[in-house]
């Protein structure tokens, strides 16, 4: 079939699909859509090739386009007629939730070709039987407990000390949780994923018991054959496609946990969260303070070694104790760093330029060189025992187990090994390097950190590398009217194989919204009194909602002086974020309006995106001051420290387009629906008043613009 034909093809589905949905109404910006993803991807040469075409469409589609039900049809019906398969990586757990139960059933019940689709997750969502089967029954297994009881280095939930103090046994409360999991294991009452538990148990209890790599054996394990991880591998292996994450899609490179992506078609939906994904992806960090797995860690590997008669090719012993006695140096160091810096028992202490102050040099080295001998230990016996499991079946259950005793030992050993690594690395393009103090959990857990700076390279050279046909789509990668911030972030600048599209909304913003600017008489540099100012803008705007609205603030702090400025009327009105859990404050905020009471929400940024609130649960947004990354992210000082040493404008290359991206996702929490009508409200007057501003400002959908000054609104 020429590409022509699949195009053709493609595109044929997707009509089929418009025509035969009831309700569906086709827009002109989506059929747009779907005819770029269809010439895009027909020509695309997938396996095997000496010189593969290849082919990615970043396509920009605004709210209420429909852009799923674009690349849906298309890509589905290029992969069955090809006979490979499609990959769809979102950011959200819930646009993963809207394709498995509502895009995809709705495409199966209408294409002639029947296809299978199946939800992809990282194997720690699933049970370990073989662990689970140790740990449940009377009292569990005092061996097991030891060998898969909690991780006690791990900080507790905020919620711990107050749970001991009313009386909960949390001993008492893990082996209840286990033998629940193993009754309704055991009654054909759940397969062993633990997004389909009717409550989500403590995560330290749920570690435990999890699906772990390092301490699986595989085929090898004697629960193989109905393991819940494998079981699900599968359903992947039959499925023709396949939703996953963004971070399980950059963790399964190599790992053969998902299609090879050179041999399959892929998308990338909520496509503007892929250069921080691949910065998380690519960082490491190591504990400074809880190191108790040390003490365990010499014991575990001296006990397997006798129980299969090998014998340590290092001293164990004196290496645990040396490597715990250099991270404690280190921690004692950054705890002094930390203060010195005024930072105190919480914060952050960044080493500039990525350089180590020379009092860490001499410690770190000494981690990195104990942790490698420790781990050519642990590797070696590792591998020791998958060799008589495969080669012996009846040493395959004392394997197994002896196998999970030294799994938990393994990340930690292997993030001690990478963090000092790179900690001590040097490079043109310095990374980014900082401690950490932490006593959210009432303790002080002290951590060091690294992370690369520049996601586009992480993503050109793990990725794109591999990929030969992908849609990369948002309803949020143009910052400033452009494409040029996201294609620099994501690695596809100067790419000849990458084109772009931008789809308008079908909405009528000049129409359906305004935007007004309000112009305070102080500078919002001016932290004090501009937030003196917005709190009393923002309460006089309060008592007028009738219905709902969003307000989304800059910083908790903010946040915090407008809270406690509420009159005891509004006190009623207003949801905080983090006062009740997100779904129960949604769910009380839509109570509220639908009975016609007035309900605001305050939020900060992760509030900012995702929210799907239309009609009269969101006829306002109220944006406290333009949306700029707090100054104190590590690695976003690390990034602009060296954008300034190489002779480039930080704030102009990188913060204004960033904050741009954020205000366009602010805003559009506004409009959902053809039939809204709201009004957003910025304080920041800098939006018309600066060129950055008015950068931003072109990048926003044409909203009726109005100032305010004095309470009176005057027209742009």
């Amino acid at each position: 079939m020429s590409n022509d034909d699949l195009a053709g093809l493609s595109l044929a589905a997707f009509d089929q699909m418009v025509d035969a949905t009831a309700g569906f109404r086709s827009r002109p910006g989506q059929r747009d859509m779907a005819q770029e993803i269809a010439s895009t991807l027909s020509g695309v040469t997938l396996g095997d090739h000496g010189e593969p075409h290849k082919s990615i469409a970043v396509i920009q589609a605004g709210t209420g386009v429909g852009k799923s039900a674009a690349y849906l049809a298309t890509t589905v019906a290029l992969a069955l007629a090809r006979k490979t398969r499609v990959v769809i990586s979102t950011a959200t757990v819930a646009l993963q939730e809207q394709l498995m139960t509502k895009d995809l059933p709705a495409l199966a019940a209408v294409l002639e070709t029947p296809f299978v689709f199946a939800l992809a997750k990282g194997r720690g969502r699933y049970v370990c039987k073989f662990k689970l089967e140790r740990l449940a029954g009377p009292g569990g297994d005092e061996l097991s407990d030891e060998l898969f009881g909690v991780d006690e280095d791990t900080p507790p939930p905020r919620a711990a000390f107050a749970a001991q103090l009313q009386g909960v046994d949390s001993e008492e409360r893990r082996f209840k949780l286990y033998d629940t999991l193993a009754s309704a294991l055991a009654q054909g009452k759940w397969d062993g994923d633990r997004d389909k538990l009717a409550e989500q148990p403590d995560a330290r209890d749920w570690s435990a018991v999890a699906a772990e790599r390092h301490s699986c054996t595989a085929r090898h394990c004697p629960r193989f054959r109905d393991c819940s991880y494998y079981l699900a591998r599968t359903q992947l292996a039959e499925a023709n496609v396949i939703v996953a994450n963004h971070d399980l899609v950059l963790a399964s490179l190599g790992m053969n946990a998902l299609p090879e992506l050179e041999k399959c078609l892929v998308v990338f939906d909520e496509g503007h969260h892929l250069p921080a994904v691949a910065l998380d992806q690519f960082s490491s960090s190591m504990e400074l303070s809880s190191l108790r797995w040390l003490d365990k860690l010499p014991k575990i590997l001296l006990e397997v070694s006798e129980k299969i008669n090998r014998v340590p090719e290092q001293d164990v012993n004196t290496l645990a104790q040396q490597l715990k006695t250099a991270l404690l140096d280190v921690g004692r160091i950054a705890m002094d760093l930390l203060q010195s810096g005024g930072s105190g028992y919480d914060g952050t202490q960044r080493f500039k330029n990525g350089v180590l102050p020379s009092v860490l040099l001499d410690p770190m080295t000494l981690i990195q060189g104990h942790a490698r001998g420790l781990s050519s230990v642990l590797e070696a016996l590792g591998a020791e025992l998958k060799r008589r499991a495969k080669e012996d079946p009846a040493l395959a259950l004392s394997s197994s187990l002896l196998y999970a005793k030294l799994g938990p030992l393994a990340p930690k050993l292997s993030s001690v090994l990478a963090t000092s690594a790179m900690l001590l690395a040097h490079e043109p393009q310095p990374l980014a390097k900082w401690l950490k103090s932490d006593t959210s959990s009432g303790l002080v857990f002290m951590s060091a950190h690294a992370c690369p700076i520049v996601p586009g390279a992480l993503l050109q050279q793990s990725l794109w590398r591999q990929v030969r046909g992908a849609v990369i789509t948002s309803a949020t990668l143009t910052s400033c009217g452009s494409f040029d911030f996201f294609l620099q972030e994501a690695g596809l600048d100067n790419d000849a194989t990458v084109s772009t599209l931008e789809v308008a909304s079908p909405f009528n913003y000049a129409a359906q919204g305004r935007l007004i600017v309000v112009e305070t008489a102080a500078d919002p540099k001016n932290v004090e009194a501009y937030t003196r100012e917005l709190v009393a803008e923002l309460l006089l705007d309060l008592s007028q909602i009738e219905h709902g609205a969003l307000a989304l603030f800059t910083s908790r702090v903010q946040m915090k002086a407008a809270v406690d400025a509420l009159s005891p009327t509004l006190q009623d009105v207003v949801l905080v974020q983090g006062q009740l859990p997100r779904t129960r404050l949604l769910a009380m905020h839509q109570a509220r309006v639908e009975s016609g009471r007035p309900s605001v929400i305050f939020g900060l940024q992760s509030f900012g995106e995702g929210l799907d609130l239309p009609g009269r649960l969101c006829e306002t947004v109220l944006i406290a001051k333009l949306p700029f990354s707090p100054p104190s992210d590590p690695v976003e000082e690390a990034r602009s420290e060296w954008l300034k040493s190489v002779g480039r404008d930080p704030f102009s290359e990188l913060v204004v387009p960033a904050a741009g991206i954020r205000l366009l996702q602010w805003t559009g929490r506004a409009i959902r629906t053809e039939d809204d009508v709201a009004t957003v409200i910025c304080y920041d007057r800098r939006l018309l008043t600066m060129g950055f501003g008015r950068r931003m400002l072109q990048g926003l959908p044409a909203y009726a613009v109005l100032r305010r000054s004095g309470g009176v609104l005057r027209a742009m």
